[in-house]
């Protein structure tokens, strides 16, 4: 039972990466979700309905070093993988 909580909690820190995530629409979600909590205001009706909880402020957020790291790594395994969420 204890391993099966570490390993619960290991896994939530864990970035989606091409080993974890199941979909384009999980690279998606997460590189979107970035831009939401930094309140980039969304153009299409898909993002604007996943991220309607989040305050739209800005056309252009600003990213720490970190989150701009993520987004770089994410849009590279979409590249990779041929994906097309809401194009």
């Amino acid at each position: 039972m204890r391993a099966l909580f570490v390993m619960t909690v290991f896994t939530m820190f864990l970035p989606v990466t091409n080993a974890v995530a199941d979909s384009c629409y999980d690279l998606w979600y997460e590189r979107n979700l970035i831009y939401a909590e930094n309140g980039y205001c969304f153009k299409t009706d898909l993002a604007r309905r996943t991220f309607s909880d989040f305050s739209c402020r800005t056309d252009h957020p600003r990213f720490s070093s970190r989150e701009q790291r993520r987004i770089d790594e994410i849009k590279a395994e979409e590249r990779e993988r041929g994906c097309n969420v809401n194009q």
